[in-house]
């Protein structure tokens, strides 16, 4: 699955015009899209710090105050998107983290 095309809809506040996708070509590729809106985000917090360090916790909490957030993932088998929720990407987000710190993917 990580292979497969995916994009992103996100909606970050309750204004309709905050509605935003992203398209990526791996699954992965996804996930880190979301861990850097929330770097992004910390970095606007605070300006001043140039080193920003944070838990898992966190950025699983930024994912949740996100109005909406949900992923289309191409299956080549059916020819369609398979829509995911929030707390698929979540797990995505957990599982690539845990890829990353262990040396690959």
């Amino acid at each position: 699955m990580a292979s497969r095309h995916t994009i992103l809809l996100v909606q970050p506040t309750r204004a309709a015009s905050s509605r935003t996708f992203f398209d990526f070509p791996t699954v992965y590729e996804a996930m880190d899209e979301v861990v850097k809106m929330y770097e992004k985000q910390l970095k606007q917090l605070n300006p001043s710090i140039p080193h920003i360090t944070y838990d898992i916790t966190h950025l699983l909490r930024f994912v949740d105050d996100l109005v909406d957030l949900s992923a289309l993932v191409f299956d080549p088998r059916t020819k369609q998107y398979s829509p995911h929720s929030k707390e698929w990407v979540k797990s995505k987000i957990y599982e690539n983290l845990k890829q990353q710190a262990g040396g690959g993917r």
